[in-house]
């Protein structure tokens, strides 16, 4: 999800890597958990995002629906899954009575990050520190990678830079079609080869993904930017 601001009004002025220092690590949040409550749609998840949900907790992506747990949203032209707020206090709804997160191992991307952002640009991504967002005023400084937390993080960095792409290409594609079946099958096409269809117990995550990145592109046309 891109937003209509600019880099200087949401962040401290600098870009990160994964092996930078950053004032981030917020202490276990001391039961906080603001971040979790009031973001809409927010929070989307990519898939791995969903592959590691549905490993932990062996429901797929159409029961969690039917569970009102994730949602589906249009997204710059493309439709994809979301975390859902529930209730008065539009809380998400993997929270639990006591505030905590109830998928906390296998929280999505974006809420691993937080306060931290991606910043896109020239065909790859950095990091950013988002000020104003996140209410503790004693955060201390953590290796990026280690506040990500992400097993194979080079590689899932990839994936996620992989992904991003192919999802503008997307956009980019529906919109210079113009045609509503054109953008119907592709949307479908995207949420079941990457969302509705699991990885293969069998076969590595990242393998079934760039193997389905690569039958999508040929079947739409598509053309992934590469990282300058």
């Amino acid at each position: 999800m891109r937003r209509a601001v600019s880099l200087e009004e949401i962040s401290d002025g600098h870009l990160y890597r994964e092996n930078d220092m950053v004032k981030a690590d917020c202490h276990g949040c001391h039961g906080c958990h603001t971040c979790c409550t009031g973001m809409g749609s927010s929070i989307i998840l990519d898939p791995f995002d969903m592959w590691r949900l549905q490993t932990a907790n062996g429901k797929n992506l159409q029961e969690l629906l039917n569970e009102e747990k994730i949602e589906l949203n249009i997204v710059d032209g493309c439709i994809l899954p979301n975390l859902k707020m529930l209730g008065t206090r539009e809380a998400c709804a993997f929270l639990n009575d006591a505030g905590r997160c109830s998928i906390h191992s296998a929280r999505p991307g974006i809420c691993r990050l937080f306060p931290l952002g991606r910043y896109y640009e020239n065909g790859d991504f950095q990091y950013f520190l988002q000020t104003g967002e996140c209410p503790e005023k004693n955060r201390s400084k953590i290796k990026v990678e280690k506040w990500i937390d992400t097993p194979n993080l080079k590689q899932n960095h990839e994936m996620v830079r992989t992904w991003h792409y192919l999802l503008k290409a997307t956009e980019e594609a529906i919109f210079t079609k113009s045609e509503g079946e054109y953008a119907k099958q592709l949307n479908m096409r995207l949420l079941t080869m990457f969302y509705f269809i699991g990885a293969p117990t069998e076969q590595d995550f990242y393998e079934a993904f760039y193997e389905r990145v690569e039958v999508i592109c040929r079947q739409f046309s598509l053309q992934i930017a590469s990282a300058q």
